[in-house]
């Protein structure tokens, strides 16, 4: 099996780690784990996860003119998006959070048009038109009422700002991923972000009840920090080595397939008309987005 395939399959399965996931980690927010104190769960676990690791391959020294790169992918793909997700997911929909991330690739083609010049056509245009209407769609509409999700229209916000964010992270970070070990640049990343983001997530942290957690709330945690975060970032800089990063993000495509049907499965949220009509929209206006413009003759 050639590395390509391999990397084609590393993003799969981030994708439905990360699809499974709305579902999971929304079942025990905000009633065991707040958001902000998952967020330290998240960031100090993989973190510890990582330095681990990396004791078992080559020592890398980052060069100085690195470190300000460091910062900004561990603020871009370790604080804000981290935060705005699992604050949105605690006051949205699992659904809602399964659709709106597919914005993703939208985002990677705006930016990589403004940091590395590339070819925007009237397609990719109409595409992000398409997709920003049914983000807008999902945002907007205020009648859907549900008990664990008590500010729809702002979580869904949120939902486009971790979007926008990782979006941002997957272009940056692809030049440090180029350069560095995958399991070198992943421990200072997440110490970078655990270090930044502590002063907003440990009063949160320090409210966990953990003798009062269930064993299925317990697992959900296991399965955020090893999986949705450990795996799904190990397994997107794999992919990043071989592919580019609209590629890598193409396969958000999955993600709302994934987390709709197994927030459906598992009896956490419903569809409605206007879901599907903004679930369509987006996957219509993201694949246009990301369509490939054909090389001039």
């Amino acid at each position: 099996m050639n590395q390509r395939t391999l990397a084609i399959l590393a993003a799969i399965g981030a994708t439905t780690i990360y699809g499974m996931n709305h579902t999971i980690a929304k079942g025990v927010m905000p009633t065991y784990v707040k958001p902000f104190g998952f967020i330290m769960l998240r960031l100090v676990g993989a973190a510890t996860l990582f330095w681990c690791i990396s004791f078992f391959v080559p020592k890398e020294k980052i060069e100085k003119k690195d470190w300000g790169k460091i910062l900004l992918c561990a603020v871009l793909g370790m604080v804000i998006n981290m935060l705005s997700f699992f604050k949105g997911l605690s006051l949205s929909t699992p659904i809602n959070s399964s659709v709106l991330i597919i914005l993703t690739p939208i985002f990677v083609v705006i930016l990589s048009a403004i940091f590395i010049k590339e070819r925007i056509t009237l397609r990719r245009v109409l595409g992000i038109i398409l997709g920003f209407i049914g983000a807008i769609t999902l945002i907007l509409f205020k009648a859907e009422v549900s008990q664990n999700a008590p500010n729809i229209p702002l979580g869904n916000s949120l939902f486009i700002i971790n979007s926008l964010c990782f979006g941002a992270y997957l272009i940056f970070v692809k030049k440090l991923v180029e350069k560095y070990h995958p399991f070198t640049l992943m421990k200072w990343l997440f110490t970078v972000g655990a270090i930044i983001s502590f002063p907003v997530t440990y009063p949160e942290f320090q409210e966990i009840q953990w003798r009062n957690m269930p064993l299925n709330a317990l697992g959900a945690v296991a399965y955020v920090i090893i999986g949705t975060t450990f795996l799904t970032y190990l397994f997107n800089i794999y992919a990043l080595k071989n592919l580019k990063a609209s590629t890598v993000s193409s396969f958000s495509y999955l993600q709302p397939i994934i987390g709709v049907l197994f927030a459906l499965l598992m009896g956490k949220d419903s569809l409605s008309t206007v879901k599907i009509i903004a679930m369509l929209l987006i996957m219509f206006g993201v694949y246009l987005a990301s369509k490939k413009p054909k090389p001039n003759p």
